[in-house]
């Protein structure tokens, strides 16, 4: 004979026997998306290019998430009055500009900061110059006239991103028209600065364009002991501009190398494919590329990429190209002249 349970046994049944599911997997709040599981969700403007603001970029940035912008069908521009700085509590940043958006800091400002080790924007961790978060991404988006308004912590640089510490990835970005300090053997980076970044991880640049930067050194991206994976990115018209080279020669500021790359440091590596970097040119060495590993462990790799017409005003070893590394620079299915 099999037993009958009442439906309201039945139902009771069916609850407790869901329970360790429950309990294993929580219910996303109604209409969350992937995106949201990852870091919450916020957006810049409510639907009209008005809306979309110096500020309300500066508050989305320090609350930190997934940042979106809503500022009606058509491409905006948002002239920034202010920087806008990563607060050291989020853990990853995403700003996502749908590539309709441009950040205009008018000559006058940097436009994106992080600093792990920066008290201002909180500590959080005894460790600042190796930590894992925040993590910063930039993809989709136009960072344009950046200038990292003459700072000179760490040397400086950075015109339109500055990143101390956690990790940085750019993505489908154009950097246009950046700056940073004219003169100095150290600072670099009119579009990107870059330094110390979480287990000596690389920084990944991807589909991106530097174009028309102008530094002392490093006119599109510039480190100190930091990696770069950069891949299918264009590097077009940058100049470093300063004079004197490091270490300085008397009666100089110095600086003047890396018309596009900058970097400096001991162990670190630089892995370009499908990159095209031309047109560039340092008044001092490397119109391309400087690269300098202090200790001669760093290793420089050209992949399917093409390096032409970047002249060297000063002093380099390979077309375009200033190395002092392990062995020599490796080109594979390259062109280098």
């Amino acid at each position: 004979m099999t037993a009958r349970r009442t439906p309201r046994l039945a139902a009771l049944v069916a609850v407790l026997l869901a329970l360790p599911l429950l309990a294993l997997a929580p219910a996303a709040p109604a209409g969350a998306s992937a995106s949201a599981a990852r870091g919450t969700v916020r957006y810049v403007g409510h639907g009209t290019a008005r809306s979309c603001t110096s500020r309300a970029v500066v508050r989305a940035v320090a609350k930190g998430g997934v940042i979106r912008f809503r500022c009606g069908p058509r491409p905006v521009t948002i002239e920034m009055s202010a920087t806008a700085k990563v607060v050291n509590t989020s853990r990853r940043v995403v700003i996502d500009g749908g590539g309709k958006v441009t950040l205009d800091g008018l000559g006058k400002h940097r436009i994106l900061y992080l600093n792990t080790c920066d008290p201002r924007q909180r500590w959080t961790t005894t460790h600042c110059d190796d930590q894992q978060y925040p993590q910063l991404v930039v993809r989709d988006i136009t960072l344009k006239r950046g200038y990292d308004g003459g700072d000179r912590y760490d040397g400086g640089g950075g015109g339109a991103i500055f990143d101390r510490g956690g990790r940085l990835r750019i993505v489908n970005t154009r950097f246009v028209r950046n700056r940073c300090r004219a003169s100095g053997p150290d600072v670099g980076g009119a579009a990107v600065r870059a330094l110390e970044q979480w287990h000596d991880r690389p920084v990944h640049v991807t589909g991106s364009v530097f174009r028309g930067g102008r530094c002392s050194n490093g006119a599109g991206i510039s480190s100190i002991g930091v990696s770069w994976q950069v891949r299918d990115s264009v590097f077009r018209n940058n100049a470093a501009i300063g004079h004197g080279a490091n270490p300085t020669r008397p009666g100089t500021a110095g600086g003047g190398s890396g018309g596009a790359i900058y970097l400096d440091g001991n162990r670190f590596s630089l892995d370009l494919t499908g990159t095209t970097i031309s047109h560039n040119v340092a008044n001092e060495g490397g119109g391309a590329v400087f690269f300098v590993s202090n200790d001669r462990t760093g290793t420089m790799t050209v992949r399917s990429s093409v390096l032409t017409a970047n002249p060297s005003r000063g002093f380099e070893n390979y077309p375009g190209i200033f190395f002092l590394g392990h062995g020599r620079p490796t080109f594979i299915d390259s062109t280098v002249r």
